[in-house]
């Protein structure tokens, strides 16, 4: 996530994307090398090696450090966090609580860390980065291939013995990371960036529904692909949890909140009481990014106070049986 774009190594600050219609367009992310344990991609799983970056802000960044965390990586695969919020320069390393400098470049705006790997570099700036100090170079900076390396690759020096991606289960992990990215995890921004009624609607639309789809499925089944947290949950997790905070005023997603799915609400405080998990929400960060980094979207940049929701609160999951 990020706003703002390189040009032939020139930073230039702009707003989202849109199409003729005014949906939404999310470019594609340009670094996709590949870690792995033996190292015939030419990136070798070693620690030590890579360095991380992100926002906690942004859900696709936190999908990266929920895996690195639960996998036990946090003394193998280094870390640096941007600050919360976003201005012309884009996402900047910051002295504020819960921001960590770039220990590993010094750089100060993360487009600067693009270019490091790239003096010529054309095309967006986001989070999450996954850094090669051997190389000096960007590996990638796609999150779902970035939590698949963390989750397979790493095996040799993680802490925590856990498997998000069984082999019995991979081709259903993909399949439903798939069928939920476009409406739910790029659709709040596909309503909350539309330049056109139309384009919300339809965005809205296919949020909901999408969404009460998977309330149906999470009362069979106690996750999205069975029994097992896999990969899927991450990428629906960091999603939800910013649902009720930020996309349901802040992006106009405003059908029904989160707590109103008792599924949904239950499958996702469960996540969220998981060990480890909500070190990596930080809802400071997340609702000044949001509220004060997109004036096209709230001009005034005044961060509401609510709402108040105890992610903390029991849930029933244990009581969920698949059928």
């Amino acid at each position: 996530m990020g706003l703002g774009i390189l040009q032939d190594g020139k930073w230039i600050s702009r707003r989202e994307q849109e199409d003729s219609q005014g949906k939404f367009i999310r470019p594609s992310t340009t670094y996709r090398h590949q870690i792995t344990a033996d190292g015939s991609s030419g990136f070798k799983a070693e620690p030590g090696r890579y360095h991380l970056y992100i926002s906690w802000a942004c859900p696709w960044a936190c999908r990266t450090a929920i895996i690195r965390q639960l996998k036990g990586l946090e003394d193998v695969i280094g870390l640096s966090v941007v600050g919360a919020e976003i201005d012309q320069n884009s996402w900047e390393f910051t002295d504020e609580p819960g921001a960590i400098p770039d220990s590993v470049n010094g750089t100060q705006y993360l487009w600067q860390l693009y270019l490091k790997a790239d003096p010529n570099y054309s095309g967006r700036v986001t989070v999450p980065v996954l850094w090669d100090k051997h190389k000096g170079t960007i590996v990638n900076n796609e999150s779902r291939e970035i939590i698949r390396m963390f989750d397979t690759q790493f095996d040799d020096f993680a802490q925590e013995d856990i498997n998000f991606y069984p082999e019995d289960l991979q081709e259903l992990i993909d399949e439903t990371i798939d069928a939920i990215y476009q409406p739910i995890n790029n659709g709040v921004y596909r309503a909350g960036f539309a330049t056109s009624q139309s384009a919300y609607d339809e965005a809205v639309t296919e949020l909901f529904a999408a969404l009460d789809d998977w309330e149906n499925i999470l009362g069979k089944q106690r996750y999205l692909c069975g029994d097992k947290v896999t990969e899927a949950d991450w990428c629906m997790f960091t999603t939800l949890l910013r649902f009720d905070a930020v996309y349901y005023v802040h992006f106009k997603c405003n059908l029904r909140r989160m707590v109103e799915y008792p599924n949904l609400w239950n499958y996702l405080k469960e996540l969220y009481q998981l060990p480890g998990v909500k070190e990596t929400c930080n809802f400071d960060h997340i609702k000044r990014h949001y509220y004060r980094s997109h004036p096209n979207v709230n001009p005034t940049r005044i961060v509401p106070k609510g709402p108040v929701i105890d992610f903390d609160a029991p849930h029933n999951r244990d009581e969920v049986v698949k059928k």
